[in-house]
C-alpha cells in the first residue's frame, strides 16, 4: 500500500510532536522527554511548526524552583486541519439510509434544503451585476475548500469548478451536486442548474437559468442566461 503524506507525517519527529501537543500543551523539556530529543531540537521544530501557523505559545508554567518559567506550547486550529475528518464517508452513509428510505423527490427537497441552509453560513456577501454575484458564489465554494472561477462563453457566464469537495461522493451520489446548486443559487440569489461532469475526475459547473414566477430557484426552467 502506497504510504500517504499523513502517515509520513505522523512517522517523523515533526509529526509526534504535533500529536502530544494534540492531546496537551507541553513544554519544550516535557517534548524533549518524549520524543527522546534534545531541547534544542525541540526548538527548533516549534520554531518551523510556529513559523508556519500550527503551533503557538499559551503562557508560562512556573515551577516551585528559582528557575526560569518555561514557555507552553499548544496547536492553532489551522494545525486541527491536518487531521482527516471522516465528512465524506459520513455523508455517504447518511445519503445511502436517505436513499432506502425515502423517494428520490423528498431525498432531493432535503438536499436542496441543505444546501440552502448552508449557504446561510457563508460569510460572502453578493450584490451588483449578475457577474458579481456568480463570483460572490464562486467565492463562498472555494471557502469550502473547493477551487471554483467565473468563466464566459458564447457571451454565457457560468460557474467551473476546478476541485469538488463533493468529488468523493458524486460516482455513487451524483444527487449530491443539487446540494450544491441550491448552495450556489442562495448565495448568488439567481437560480442555477446542475450541469456538473460526475466522471473519473469531478469538475462542479453550474449555469444560471432565467427566472420564474416560482419563489424556488431550484425550481427554475433550464434555460442559460447570457
Amino acid at each position: 500500500m502506497v504510504e500517504t503524506w499523513y502517515q509520513r507525517l505522523l512517522a517523523s519527529a515533526r509529526g509526534r510532536l504535533i500529536i502530544l501537543l494534540r492531546r496537551d500543551a507541553r513544554t519544550v523539556d516535557e517534548l524533549a522527554q518524549q520524543l527522546g530529543l534534545t531541547d534544542n531540537a525541540v526548538r527548533a521544530h516549534l520554531a518551523t511548526l510556529e513559523r508556519d501557523g500550527l503551533v503557538r505559545q499559551r503562557g508560562v508554567r512556573r515551577s516551585g524552583g528559582s528557575g526560569k518559567p518555561a514557555y507552553i506550547y499548544a496547536l492553532t486550529a489551522e494545525a486541527e486541519q491536518l487531521f482527516p475528518k471522516p465528512y465524506a464517508a459520513a455523508l455517504e452513509g447518511m445519503l445511502t439510509a436517505l436513499r432506502e428510505r425515502l423517494p428520490p423527490s423528498e431525498v432531493e427537497a432535503l438536499l436542496h434544503e441543505s444546501g440552502r441552509h448552508l449557504a446561510e453560513q457563508t460569510s460572502v456577501a453578493p450584490g451588483g451585476d449578475l457577474r458579481a454575484r456568480l463570483e460572490a458564489a464562486a467565492a463562498a465554494l472555494n471557502q469550502l475548500g473547493g477551487l471554483a472561477d467565473v468563466e464566459e462563453h458564447d457571451g454565457a457566464l457560468s460557474i467551473h469548478g476546478y476541485s469538488c469537495v463533493l468529488a468523493a461522493l458524486t460516482p455513487t451520489h451524483p444527487e449530491v451536486c443539487q446540494m450544491a446548486a441550491s448552495f450556489v443559487s442562495e448565495v448568488a440569489g439567481t437560480p442555477v442548474r446542475d450541469c456538473c461532469d460526475h466522471g473519473a475526475t469531478a469538475h462542479c459547473h453550474f449555469a444560471p437559468v432565467a427566472p420564474t414566477a416560482s419563489d424556488d430557484p431550484t425550481d427554475a426552467p433550464e434555460r442559460p442566461l447570457a
